[in-house]
Order: C-alpha cells, then sequence, then structure tokens
C-alpha cells in the first residue's frame, strides 16, 4: 500500500497545479474520511484495528482522484462511507472486497449528485477553497465533446500533448496520463503489479479506436485523444489491478484486460 501511495503521489501534485489548493484539500478530506470511518467501523464491529495497512488511505486517493475538484466536502464523505463501511469493511475488510471500494463511491456519489459530479473546472484556473466556483467551471471535457461528435471543436481546444500532460478538465486524479504511466511504471519495476492487465487493458481500448475513427480526424489522433482521456490510464493502472478484484494467472490477467477494454 506504501508503493501505492508514492505511485499516486504524481498525479496528486499534477492535480495541484492544474487546479490549485482545491484539489489538495478534497483528496486530504477524501482520505481523512476514510481513515476515521474505517477506524470507527472497526472499533464498532470489535475488530482489529487495520488502519495502519494504510488501505484506507489508498482508497480515500482513489476516491478524490474519480470526482471532480468542485465536489462539495460532504459528498465526499458520504462517497468514503460508502467504500469503507459498505464495500470494504461490511464483506470482511480487505481482501475480501467484491469490488473496487473507490469505484463503487464514485457510483453512489454520480447516481444520487449527477450535476455535481459531472461540473468541471477549468484547467489552471483559481477554484475557492470554500464558496461558489460558478465562474472556473465547464460541461467540456474532450470526451463530452468527442461524445457530441463535434471533432473540429475538439481538436481547436484541446491538442494531444494537453490530453498527455494534463491541460484539461475532468476529475482531480485522472487528467495526467504522464504523471499516471509514471506510477504505473514504478508500481511495475518494485513488482506491485504486473504490466499484463494494464497493457491489455489500454491496447484493446487503442485497437477499436483506430479501427472506428470517425471522419474529420485521423485514426491515430483519435486514439491518442480516447486513450490520454476519460481516466483510461487510473482505470487501468491503479483500478483493474486491484489485488482483490483481479485474476492472479498471467492469462487471467490478459484475458480480464481485453474484457476491461472491450467493456471501455
Amino acid at each position: 500500500m506504501g508503493d501505492v501511495i508514492i505511485a499516486l503521489i504524481p498525479a496528486v501534485l499534477a492535480s495541484g497545479i492544474i487546479f490549485g489548493y482545491q484539489s489538495l484539500i478534497v483528496m486530504a478530506v477524501s482520505v481523512l474520511s476514510c481513515v476515521v470511518l474505517e477506524y470507527i467501523c472497526r472499533k464498532v464491529m470489535k475488530r482489529d484495528n487495520t488502519v495502519t495497512d494504510l488501505s484506507a488511505v489508498v482508497t480515500g486517493m482513489l476516491l478524490a482522484f474519480v470526482c471532480p475538484p468542485t465536489l462539495p466536502y460532504w459528498m465526499i464523505i458520504i462517497g468514503a462511507f460508502f467504500a469503507i463501511v459498505v464495500v470494504k469493511q461490511l464483506f470482511g475488510g480487505i481482501g475480501c472486497n467484491f469490488m473496487n471500494p473507490a469505484l463503487v463511491g464514485r457510483a453512489v456519489l454520480l447516481a444520487s449528485y449527477a450535476t455535481a459530479m459531472t461540473t468541471w473546472a477549468v484547467p489552471m484556473s483559481k477554484l475557492s477553497i470554500f464558496g461558489s466556483n460558478a465562474d472556473a467551471v465547464t460541461s467540456s471535457t474532450p470526451l463530452a465533446i468527442m461524445k457530441g461528435g463535434d471533432l473540429a471543436s475538439l481538436t481547436s481546444n484541446y491538442s494531444v500533448v494537453d490530453m498527455f500532460l494534463g491541460r484539461i478538465g475532468g476529475s482531480l486524479g485522472e487528467v495526467s496520463a504522464l504523471m499516471l504511466l509514471l506510477g504505473g511504471v514504478y508500481l511495475v519495476i518494485r513488482k506491485v503489479i504486473s504490466w499484463h492487465t494494464p497493457v491489455a487493458f489500454i491496447a484493446t481500448v487503442a485497437v477499436l479506436c483506430l479501427i472506428s475513427a470517425p471522419a474529420g480526424i485521423s485514426a491515430v489522433d483519435y486514439m491518442l485523444y480516447n486513450v490520454f482521456g476519460g481516466g483510461l490510464m487510473l482505470g487501468a493502472i491503479f483500478m483493474a489491478t486491484d489485488y482483490a478484484t483481479s485474476p492472479v494467472t498471467k492469462p487471467g490477467q490478459i484475458i480480464f484486460g481485453i474484457g476491461c477494454g472491450l467493456l471501455t
């Protein structure tokens, strides 16, 4: 878990640069909520304290990563409750969860507070830690533009380099593909994860985009816009490799990665 935290730090720093102090406050609230909720839950259930294994910290970081930096703090706490208490602890704690806790927390928040979860901050804007950020938000992320079919607007507003570095709107931790890749390389070198699932996941999406690129944009650019956007790197490197919910054999990891890519 310590290695996963280290691997996430580059993306945390990128979010602080792109969205300002507000993103770091959201991250802190999410992590603190997960740690406190795990501690309280274990106490109530009369089980050994597991806060020191750092898994709650990782869940808190990943939950913040899949939320917009403008999300109200109390919503983050609700997401943390479902991630830690409902999905993780009620099913037995670390290693016993049937799904990735952070993703369940995001799913609950998206179903309950869709507007707040789909309101994106303008990159490099000055977000307020307290109060309204109405003057610094936009609904136009690169994937939203692609979904609308306005490819000319996409290429004029965002370059592939913007997508790669993170000069785009989106969830707090999804925007910088470069920083997520750095974290992934670190985890592979440390043998915390294997490369099989992430590579199969990303390669499947890349191939599908190359063969299905619409008119008006080159197939390679269309593929890169999709691979560098929408949290694909975050999902492939840090979500799909979750120990409790992913295969343990190398062929199984490849098949799982391909399946995730097809679903994406």
